[in-house]
């Protein structure tokens, strides 16, 4: 699922130091490329800081994430030293994030997503238009992450470590509290608004991007979310007075790939630049030190941004990664506060196509509601498994007998499955577990 770029410190590995001329290990479960070594950053730093007398003299290299903490790439934490033009001595935190090029199953299903190639445009062509446009309004909120290298011929990133400026990754087993989800949220609104303004001044220029997690190019994600529902069919089935519901999500999947794709399909309204993956894992948040409070938030992993419904992001975003009460009770209240920033932004912009009331913003989203629930009943799942020692991306997306028990892990959980026991019957009602929606 969600690859997590830059890190926190309570989720990195500790390892010996490793010889960067040799592949560096993530895990015991995908391994970083050969040619990530002293050499390869050491460029890097000349390109990046247009000093070509820089030398490294100490290079470290451990794996940024454990199991469960990441599904779509290798995460490699870099710390150097390094002798500046000058002679000084400097030292550096990098992340680099690399494709699972060594992993050919991995590497082949995920081909048609072209998700690194594509992480690598937003971020080189379109993230810097956003922000441009935020600075006409006098907005100066940072939203995203900068790259210190895009290397296409590699499929790589590498970041500064937001970790050493004090960004860290949320608790993804705990999810986000009002405060937290509101600065994602703020921060949320003005990247879509900025990119549909962005799309209108430069006619279609983020529509090619129509290969999000459903899409009607590709079904090779399907082992993944109809081996969910089919997992979570057989665990629902066990629990007296819910056997119903277990025969609705079972008839589900046949259909459940095309129910998927209407998500993403572009339909009347307004439409923006989702960023298709937005969870806990995809954001890191600086907390005031003296209050312990979230102060800022940035977003981060742009693999699956997808030009369509802001509902792509809004119900992906509430239904995965908010702490129970707050997912139960108060997405209403969140899409509010969303909306009167998107629409405000939209307003600064000067946009000239159509924006929704609050009222028909709703009605948009109410077409999408799928997606809720989607969310809720198969990644939600996934997203707070704590069985983590098959947590891999094969186990994911294969069918054999170790992806079949790992799916089944991730509704072991007590906390998904008093979700699904709320809220099973609230879907019910909506008529989203009905085979002929």
């Amino acid at each position: 699922m969600s690859v997590t770029d830059l890190l926190s410190a309570r989720d990195a590995i500790s390892k010996p130091s490793l010889n960067v001329s040799e592949p560096v290990t993530n895990g015991d479960f995908s391994c970083a490329p050969v040619w990530l070594t002293e050499n390869y950053m050491q460029t890097a730093l000349r390109e990046f800081y247009a000093e070509q007398k820089i030398k490294i003299i100490k290079l470290d290299a451990e794996p940024a994430l454990g199991r469960g903490e990441n599904y779509g790439g290798v995460l490699t934490r870099i710390r150097t030293e390094f002798t500046r033009q000058d002679g000084s001595l400097q030292s550096g935190h990098f992340i680099v994030k690399t494709s699972f090029e060594s992993d050919e199953f991995s590497r082949k299903l995920m081909e048609p997503y072209d998700i690194f190639r594509r992480e690598m445009t937003v971020y080189e062509q379109i993230l810097p238009k956003l922000k441009s446009l935020l600075l006409e309004i006098d907005d100066d909120e940072k939203i995203f992450a900068e790259t210190m290298t895009v290397d296409y011929d590699r499929s790589a990133l590498v970041f500064e470590d937001l970790n050493k400026r004090g960004y860290v990754m949320p608790d993804r087993l705990v999810g986000l509290d009002m405060n937290m989800a509101r600065i994602v949220l703020r921060k949320l609104a003005k990247m879509h608004a900025t990119s549909a303004v962005l799309n209108e001044r430069e006619i279609g220029c983020l529509e090619t991007f129509d290969c999000g997690m459903f899409n009607r190019h590709t079904n090779n994600y399907a082992p993944c979310f109809v081996g969910m529902l089919e997992a979570a069919s057989r665990c629902v089935s066990q629990w007296p007075g819910y056997e119903k519901y277990a025969e609705k999500l079972k008839a589900l999947v046949p259909i459940y790939m095309e129910l998927g794709k209407r998500v993403f399909d572009v339909s009347p309204g307004i439409n923006v630049l989702a960023h298709g993956d937005l969870w806990t894992n995809n954001v890191l948040v600086k907390y005031n030190k003296a209050t312990g409070k979230p102060e800022d938030v940035i977003i981060i992993d742009f693999q699956y941004v997808a030009w369509g419904s802001p509902a792509i992001d809004l119900f992906y975003f509430l239904n995965s990664s908010l702490q129970l009460e707050f997912h139960l009770h108060n997405q209403e209240e969140l899409i509010k506060y969303y909306f009167d920033i998107f629409s405000e932004t939209l307003q600064k912009l000067r946009f000239k196509s159509h924006i929704p009331s609050l009222h028909n913003f709703h009605l948009q989203m109410k077409q999408k509601s799928f997606y809720a629930m989607h969310t809720s009943l198969m990644i939600f799942p996934i997203q707070r498994n704590v069985e983590t020692e098959d947590a891999d991306f094969n186990a994911l997306m294969e069918t054999n007998e170790r992806a079949i028990q790992f799916k089944n892990a991730c509704y072991r959980n007590p906390v998904t499955q008093n979700i699904l026991r709320v809220l099973l019957p609230v879907f019910n009602c909506e008529g989203l577990l009905d085979a002929d929606q």
